[in-house]
């Protein structure tokens, strides 16, 4: 999905032209990277808080204008107001074609329902993560990857080397070594696995039918 950002340049800095800009529905910004010197910029408060609620907002390239200039950016950072949905300030990074990128990219779980450890188990789908670290180049930047939970069993996990990574896109953290869980059937709290009975001893045998035993093995 294809997302334009439109911004205007900003000449006056400092916390008490961010202030006024507040006043105003206006939010402080700067844009920096791609070889180019870093841009101070103010972005519409109610447009831009829209965008934000949008998962893909976070993980895709977005299209930045900032008057007649435009550039493939990265959202990298948003300070929010400590108790009130505003937003304080908003960095954006611009992206090179051919340079890799890192983001943190949404996981989609499917099948979580008809997962055979929660639908005939039982059992509680635990996840460890929600995003993913991700290496690639700005085109194949995915918006979510898909994790499919339809065959887990009871106790079983999902590793990240198990998931199926789009075309020219890497895990970091499984190109370092590291083959996290990424989510987990768990049995359910103060429930225990059925384990098969043992065969009893002959000590917890009652006394009258270990005696009718011994008789038939005299016979």
């Amino acid at each position: 999905m294809k997302m334009e950002v439109i911004a205007s340049a900003r000449s006056l800095q400092g916390t008490g032209a961010s202030r006024r800009l507040r006043r105003k529905g206006l939010v402080p910004g700067i844009v920096y990277g791609g070889g180019s010197a870093s841009q101070a910029i103010e972005l519409d408060h109610n447009a831009l808080i829209q965008r934000l609620k949008l998962e893909s907002f976070h993980a895709s390239v977005l299209t930045l204008k900032v008057g007649d200039d435009t550039s493939r950016v990265l959202l990298r950072d948003v300070q929010m107001h400590p108790y009130r949905p505003e937003v304080l300030h908003v960095d954006f990074q611009r992206v090179a074609k051919d340079q890799l990128i890192h983001v943190k990219v949404p996981l989609h779980f499917l099948n979580t329902e008809n997962a055979s450890g929660v639908k005939f188990g039982h059992g509680i789908v635990s996840h460890v993560m929600n995003e993913i670290d991700v290496s690639c180049l700005p085109d194949n930047l995915p918006e979510f990857i898909e994790v499919d939970l339809g065959h887990l069993e009871l106790g079983q996990s999902v590793h990240l080397a198990d998931i199926k990574f789009p075309a020219g896109v890497e895990s970091i953290q499984l190109k370092h070594g590291n083959n996290g869980v990424v989510v987990t059937i768990k049995v359910p709290g103060g429930a225990v696995e059925a384990e098969p009975a043992p065969a009893p001893s002959a000590a917890s045998v009652p006394a009258t039918a270990q005696k009718d035993k011994d008789k038939d093995a005299k016979k």
